[in-house]
């Protein structure tokens, strides 16, 4: 059995199964990141054994447990570098050491964006291709580029930070200090926030509708389901601007496959409609008929499975 910890800013989802991607125990837990690294660390242990607990392996240690931790991580050292999210931003917080430790087994870290894709590539659709984009789709957009069948890291472990390519030179700023990113304006809270201003300016009564004019409850599911004109418009003009930023990695990479994933990538065709239209709009130095662009097979899954095949691979990936 190996242990698999998918670690968000809000919530820990953990999972024990086998090398094969079969999980025999899920579970989710609060992260409560306000208790700092060593208690937040406490409590991925406390998930390991209380998973171990439900799969009737108590008291035995899993072979090993892969994280994947949204940020930078020290991939040889087992350390995070930075968790732009979490109070303290996990600066040269030593991981490995401090699990392995605790738990008795190997521990491996990845970024969740490359974990998603890694996930995607062993069990999803990454399994029938050598050459892969993997964009993650939420609060903030990532990704990881798959080329002869790896994953490739770069030399800090950051290669496929393709939220953070420039698709509008004159946009908004970014959180990581650029303008114009693409998660600067396709993520989930850029498509929300424009969500937010068709509500208040009466340009979307459907959406009224559906969440009593409450701001609060404008999210990329409520839009898709208003149907109001304006809004779709909004849902395609958000998912033409991925398709640029697909079509850009199309261009430099020429991959046999595009997933889409994350929470967004519920949207569905109203997503990848669009997306597909812009790449064959926008890549015309070969054909592209051959880039099939899907959305992930494994949903919501994608991260949890990723480290798990992280953890079965020992960190080979």
């Amino acid at each position: 059995m190996f242990a698999c910890i998918d670690l968000g800013g809000t919530t820990i989802a953990g999972g024990l199964g086998e090398a094969g991607g079969r999980l025999v125990a899920q579970e989710t837990i609060a992260t409560e990141s306000q208790l700092g690294p060593a208690g937040v660390l406490d409590r991925i242990a406390g998930l390991v054994d209380s998973l171990s607990a439900a799969a009737a392996v108590a008291g035995r240690p899993p072979e090993a447990l892969g994280i994947g931790v949204p940020g930078l991580v020290d991939f040889a050292a087992g350390a995070t570098l930075f968790l732009p999210n979490f109070p303290t931003q996990w600066r040269g917080v030593a991981v490995r050491e401090t699990l392995s430790a605790r738990l008795r087994c190997p521990v491996f870290l990845l970024n969740d964006a490359r974990a998603a894709a890694l996930g995607e590539m062993r069990f999803g659709h990454g399994r029938a291709v050598q050459s892969m984009v993997y964009f993650t789709l939420g609060t903030g957009i990532g990704g990881a580029v798959v080329i002869d069948g790896k994953l490739r890291m770069g030399p800090l472990g950051a290669a496929g930070e393709l939220g953070h390519q420039t698709v509008a030179p004159a946009g908004p700023l970014c959180g990581c200090g650029n303008r114009g990113c693409l998660e600067a304006v396709a993520s989930a809270p850029a498509l929300t926030g424009e969500g937010v201003r068709l509500l208040r300016s009466g340009q979307a009564p459907r959406l009224h509708e559906l969440t009593g004019g409450d701001a609060s409850r404008v999210t990329p599911k409520t839009m898709a389901e208003s149907g109001d004109a304006a809004v779709t418009d909004a849902i395609e003009r958000v998912a033409r601007l991925i398709g640029l930023g697909a079509a850009n990695m199309v261009t430099a990479l020429h991959p046999e496959l595009v997933v889409l994933g994350g929470g967004m990538s519920a949207l569905g065709d109203l997503l990848l409609g669009p997306v597909r239209k812009e790449l064959r709009a926008r890549v015309r130095m070969f054909p592209v008929d051959d880039v099939r662009v899907e959305r992930s097979m494994l949903g919501d899954r994608a991260g949890l499975l990723g480290a798990l095949a992280l953890a079965a691979s020992g960190g080979l990936i």
